[in-house]
């Protein structure tokens, strides 16, 4: 006995549904494997990362780099390598940017230092509570003369935080903008970079250095495992459903 044609018509569309629910289903099982695959090769990278700023943040301090090399620093090469600095602090042109740490929440310092060269950075002195945010409150920390910084190079954070976006015209900062800080208070030929103060403990004890978080978040082997276990049911399913098309046509 043979089919007649209007039993042919629903079973050709079927097969229609079934293979481009089946292609679908391959195209999406490939997308999520290849996600999981990119999270491995991202882990890989983060380990890597977290090695070299281990072995940056713990190196002996070498000299933070002049302008002939301002151009050549990057994140991936510079960023938290420990340096030192010799010049004058204008705390006359210090910036507060607004701060939340382990000891509460308050301001970071942000003070030009002016180098042999006329050049100048901005350095991350440390935190201040609220209460201190005024300089003559901690006259004692408001250092003159030459002095010698070290700690860890940090590059600039132009525009603000997610939250928040700086507000220079009102002296409002929520992330070390280090070039729209130059420009507010009038610091030219200033560095790209900004220099997060170590834990020396400054005349008086304000303000306090040496807070730096150096964190990077690894839940990338979570996000493969995710992933390829996505792949694995959704290759089940295809699996079953596979079966069963083949268990009907059996039958």
């Amino acid at each position: 006995m043979t089919n007649s044609p209007s039993d042919k018509a629903p079973q050709q569309r079927s097969a229609i549904a079934l293979t481009i629910f089946c292609g679908f289903l391959i195209f999406v099982i490939c997308a999520v494997f290849s996600l999981g695959v990119w999270q491995v090769e991202r882990r890989a990278w983060k380990l890597d990362l977290i090695a070299r700023v281990d072995q940056r943040v713990h190196a002996e301090p070498v000299s933070a780099p002049p302008r002939a090399d301002w151009g050549n620093i990057s994140r991936e090469n510079d960023e938290y390598r420990r340096v030192t600095a010799e010049g004058t602090l204008r705390n006359d042109k210090e910036s507060l940017v607004y701060a939340s740490t382990a000891l509460g929440p308050g301001y970071w310092v942000i003070t030009p230092l002016t180098l042999a060269d006329g050049t100048s950075v901005m350095i991350n002195r440390g935190f201040v509570p609220t209460d201190k945010r005024d300089p003559n409150s901690r006259l004692e920390g408001q250092t003159g003369g030459a002095v010698k910084i070290t700690g860890l190079l940090r590059l600039d954070e132009p525009g603000g935080t997610f939250i928040k976006s700086n507000d220079p015209a009102n002296d409002r900062w929520y992330s070390r903008d280090v070039a729209a800080m130059a420009v507010k208070r009038g610091v030219p030929d200033i560095a790209p970079y900004f220099i997060d103060a170590d834990a020396t403990v400054n005349p008086g004890g304000l303000p306090t250095g040496g807070l730096t978080q150096v964190v990077f978040p690894n839940s990338h082997l979570q996000y493969a495992i995710t992933w390829f276990v996505l792949a694995a049911m959704l290759t089940g399913l295809l699996i079953l459903v596979l079966r069963s098309e083949l268990r009907r046509r059996r039958t």
